[in-house]
């Protein structure tokens, strides 16, 4: 009995030892392998929990109008943190009086909410409670981060004080709405709008790399190493756009959109020998109300364009030699009906036959499709016309450079699947039944002022670094003529017709000092042909031409959709765009002014001289010399008058101001007078309208006496 006790006790020790055996192997078997197997695997996996390589932002680069104005920039802000347990920081520190002087700046500067004390317990808390990251000042200006910088302690930088500054970036446009949606923005790796999105390439530049560890609740700090890499700054990008003719198609735009509560507009305008887009104005209303560029419509909306077609339709008849702008055709008193669909002019008249140029001037519907019906009427007729609108490029995208351009739609002749019908042909002729963008139909308008050459649209004129030109974007111009120069020059008449003829539908908006050409255009949208009646959905309203007419220097496109008030045909909501963007240009550009002076010097008459003129002297001098015009300089003093001596001749001589007495203002302008009156203690009224003073009241000489004196200006 007691044998077989001993060795069930023997066994169960054997038992248990083999076990404990067993896990031993077991363990070092899993720390082996750990250690060699495995360990490079787990020797990185225990370093990323402490130390990860981390991207470093680049600096964005600039998008600039041709002037060099910023449009889009990168500004620098700053978060700001201390590692208050630092193993550098001197611990001599939290004994000195630059701790108090820290705590002082800190609550001073920084959080004012807190008193100097106050903020010295609390970094003094931080400090003992272990705390490896203490935030300082989040999103700060490059100013304030600078001055947070120059305190003590942390004026010692991150390794020797602490402080520990994350730069990062901020998209800034400084004109706001201007040309907003143009600029475009991208956000993460699939949205990219606009410039932005088009030269991200160029502009995002190249993230650098920094080596950061853990210390704790989340938080990383950076890490002294010769690992570090610098980002690299994004390239500028200079486009073609001008701030001050952005700024005045964007104006005239959200004025129109305001004042006739419509939908959204678009206003483009173009250098009409490069095809450079020196303005593209978008503008839409947000949800709460506001006018914003909430969408590229230039580019984005393809929509049927009414009227402004008529001029591509006039195009192929007059390349094709169907017409001549003499010929008549029968209007037909507004009224016609093709395929049991009526057509009517937008106006009611009682015309008859009237010549191609008149019908095309008031833009006759039964005109321009009558004119299209009879000479392409037939399937290989019509196959012609279809082909005459690709060789205007009519049924292309412009390629211009920002994406989002939608593809324009024409029909096949005769095509099923076109939904080709008996009435496709005349109301293409006048502008429905296909779809073009903004900017593609001023691409053909362009080209019309441009004598027949198409250039295509663009935005960007090249990449800069640091001022240097890294890549140049040429002109890019379409081989051959979208038409003969002899059909153009037609076409060019008939748009100078819509508004300098009496019936054109542009003549109550012809300029004074210029002359422009295009055509207005009022299409209906969202249209569902009834039996009874028409069911229209709203209104397009639209101008497009070009200006001076003589010698197009720019071209421009105005579309307002859906005007709800004070009008809705293009002539009275798009043309006062055009007209304000036009004589805007106009008046700030010098070079759309004829030279006067190319001749030879005319000899100014007697009566054209300058007399009388008086003022202060050495402003007088100044523009006499601006002028290039002789004088005899016969005064001194401050005070002078120009008298004609001669018919050919001026004399500068002294006009006398007495200390007591009123004095002879009569010739000045205003503000000389004012400065001399008001400086005897007189007092001063004016009016009369503009000029110099031509009376005063009180009789130069009399002695000043604190009175009223009254000029008249003219």
């Amino acid at each position: 009995m007691a044998f077989n006790v001993k060795n069930e006790v023997l066994v169960r020790v054997y038992i248990v030892l083999a076990a404990i055996v067993g896990v031993a192997i077991a363990i070092a078997w899993q720390t082996i392998n750990i250690n060699v197997v495995e360990g490079e695997k787990w020797r990185s996996k225990g370093e990323d929990l402490y130390i990860k390589e981390v991207p470093m932002e680049a600096e964005r680069g600039n998008i600039l109008t041709e002037d060099g104005s910023m449009l889009a920039t990168s500004m620098p802000f700053f978060d700001i943190s201390w590692d208050p347990n630092s193993n550098a920081i001197d611990t001599t520190f939290w004994t000195s009086k630059s701790f108090d002087s820290l705590a002082y700046y800190l609550a001073t500067y920084v959080n004012p909410t807190m008193t100097p004390g106050a903020m010295k317990s609390y970094l003094w808390q931080q400090k003992t409670s272990g705390k490896r990251y203490v935030e300082i000042k989040k999103n700060a200006t490059l100013e304030q981060k600078e001055l947070i910088t120059s305190f003590p302690l942390f004026s010692l930088g991150q390794f020797k004080g602490g402080l520990i500054v994350v730069q990062k970036y901020n998209r800034e446009r400084p004109f706001g709405l201007l040309a907003n949606r143009t600029i475009g923005y991208v956000q993460g790796d699939s949205i990219n709008v606009g410039i932005e999105g088009a030269y991200n390439d160029f502009l995002q530049g190249e993230e650098g790399t920094q080596l950061m560890y853990r210390v704790g609740g989340g938080m990383w700090i950076p890490l002294q190493n010769l690992s570090k890499i610098e980002p690299k700054p994004g390239q500028d990008v200079v486009t073609t756009l001008d701030i001050n003719l952005q700024d005045i198609a964007e104006s005239a735009l959200v004025k129109a959109v305001v004042r006739h509560k419509a939908e959204s507009g678009v206003a483009i305008l173009m250098d009409v020998k490069t095809g450079a887009i020196k303005a593209m104005a978008n503008v839409g209303w947000t949800k709460d109300g506001k006018v914003w560029e909430t969408y590229n419509h230039a580019i984005g909306s393809a929509t049927e364009p009414g009227s402004t077609f008529k001029t591509a339709s006039m195009l192929a008849l007059l390349e094709d030699g169907y017409v001549d702008l003499e010929d008549s055709i029968d209007l037909e008193q507004g009224v016609t009906i093709y395929h049991d669909a009526e057509l009517k002019d937008a106006h009611p008249h009682s015309l008859n036959r009237v010549s191609v140029k008149h019908a095309f001037g008031m833009s006759s519907n039964v005109g321009i499709s009558r004119l299209v019906d009879n000479n392409y009427g037939t399937k290989n007729k019509a196959d012609r016309y279809i082909g005459r609108l690709r060789d205007f490029y009519l049924d292309q995208p412009t390629g211009i450079e920002i994406g989002g351009e939608v593809e324009p739609y024409i029909k096949k002749a005769y095509s099923n699947d076109d939904g080709w019908s008996g009435t496709s042909l005349p109301w293409m002729a006048i502008g429905y039944e296909l779809t073009i963008t903004p900017l593609q139909q001023l691409g053909f308008y362009n080209a019309i002022a441009n004598d027949g050459v198409y250039v295509k649209p663009y935005m960007v004129r090249e990449v800069q670094q640091y001022g240097e030109t890294l890549k140049r974007f040429p002109v890019t111009q379409v081989n051959g003529r979208i038409a003969s120069k002899k059909a153009i020059k037609q076409v060019q008449q008939l748009l100078e017709c819509v508004v300098d003829s009496s019936w054109g539908t542009a003549y109550a908006l012809r300029a004074e000092s210029y002359r422009y050409a295009g055509k207005t255009g009022t299409a209906q949208l969202n249209y569902q042909r009834l039996n009874e009646k028409t069911k229209v959905g709203g209104y397009q309203a639209s101008f497009a031409g070009y200006f001076p007419a003589e010698n197009p220097v720019y071209s421009c496109i105005v579309l307002i959709s859906k005007p709800k008030e004070a009008g809705i045909y293009g002539g009275a909501v798009a043309l006062p765009v055009f007209k304000e963007i036009a004589d805007k240009a106009i008046a700030t550009r010098k070079e759309l002014y004829p030279v006067l002076n190319t001749g030879d010097a005319v000899a100014f008459e007697a009566k054209q001289m300058p007399d009388k003129d008086a003022g202060y002297r050495t402003d007088i001098q100044y523009i006499m010399s601006e002028l290039g015009l002789d004088y005899y300089n016969k005064a001194d003093g401050d005070w002078a008058v120009l008298r004609s001596a001669e018919p050919d001749s001026l004399k500068l001589m002294k006009r006398i101001v007495e200390e007591k007495q009123v004095p002879n203002v009569i010739g000045m302008g205003l503000r000389d007078a004012l400065f001399i009156l008001e400086n005897k203690g007189l007092k001063v009224q004016f009016g009369g309208g503009y000029g110099k003073v031509v009376t005063q009241s009180i009789t130069p000489g009399t002695r000043v006496a604190g009175q009223t004196v009254w000029l008249r200006l003219g």
